[in-house]
């Protein structure tokens, strides 16, 4: 049996569709079952054997992070600790996904973020999701932690909707150009966590997760913007002049790592993964929202 954590959230929705496609036996739980509260999650599982646990739940509200501190850390770092103690009790194998923002941003950007490269979070977000990671290594060994950057997808709010909504509403929309990273499509994330279960893999340890290449936020709306014109996502008539702006120009709560490019060797060496480019990943995204207008529109509204 397996337990999806976080399905209602944007991937763990992705992921339950795909659990349900391939008649895999699983459960699933969202804020009704509180990861935080250690008895209730005892309680909840008391009568299940679970093979594996996947953990898509977690606090990203990476500027709100930055005033309710205690609540991050208690939902990225303790509830994260419960559940590897579920884990052990169960002899379960853990899947918890993680982020690019325990790193710093300061790599030389001509190389890519190893999984054994040095972290050092700089907002209350990455340092709460680092010490989860840390709750998982110190307590359990039969874990796979997945970091991953940028995520979007149809089933929640993020910049893709955002971009589209701008872009209906504005004339002109500024984006940072100095922040880089590797925008990564859920359904390809879910795909590579079901891959993991399916291999009933025991390659435990850390691994990055992004489709491939890298792109800035102003070049990522720039292609965004190309590909949903000519898609018949904006309207003919309306011309949008995206202009780039630096990090300082748009302050935010919480810092954002300049460069957060994630190198994927180590996870399609050891998954035989072949990992698509983000451009693809999103024009395959773009036609789907075509194909769905109605969704699209309700989407939108909510970014």
């Amino acid at each position: 049996m397996i337990w999806l954590i976080g399905n209602k959230g944007m991937l763990g929705q992705e992921v339950e569709e795909l659990l349900k496609r391939k008649r895999l036996s699983y459960l699933a739980s969202d804020k009704e079952v509180d990861i935080t509260n250690y008895p209730i999650l005892q309680e909840w599982t008391k009568n299940i054997e679970l093979a594996w646990i996947i953990n898509c739940s977690g606090y990203t509200d990476v500027d709100k992070a930055e005033k309710e501190i205690e609540k991050a850390f208690l939902i990225n770092r303790d509830g994260v600790r419960n559940i590897s103690k579920i884990a052990i009790e169960k002899q379960a194998k853990l899947i918890h996904i993680s982020t690019d923002y325990v790193f710093n941003g300061k790599k030389d950007t001509h190389l890519s973020y190893t999984e054994d490269d040095k972290t050092e979070p700089i907002n209350i977000y990455g340092k709460s999701k680092l010490a989860g990671e840390r709750e998982i290594k110190e307590n359990f060994k039969k874990y796979f932690i997945i970091r991953t950057a940028w995520l979007y997808g149809a089933k929640g709010n993020n910049f893709v909707y955002t971009m589209l909504r701008l872009f209906k509403e504005r004339d002109v929309v500024k984006v940072v150009e100095d922040q880089w990273g590797s925008p990564t499509y859920t359904v390809d994330l879910a795909g590579a966590i079901l891959k993991i279960i399916e291999d009933d893999s025991v390659s435990y340890g850390i691994y990055h997760f992004t489709n491939e290449g890298v792109a800035s936020w102003y070049e990522f709306a720039r292609i965004i913007y190309k590909k949903a014109k000519r898609l018949g996502l904006i309207e003919d008539n309306k011309e949008v002049e995206i202009q780039p702006i630096k990090t300082e120009d748009y302050p935010t709560a919480a810092r954002r790592p300049g460069y957060s490019v994630l190198s994927k060797d180590k996870i399609k060496r050891e998954f035989d993964l072949k990992i698509r480019d983000w451009d693809k990943a999103l024009e395959d995204f773009l036609i789907s929202l075509k194909e769905n207008r109605e969704y699209l529109e309700s989407r939108v509204e909510k970014c």
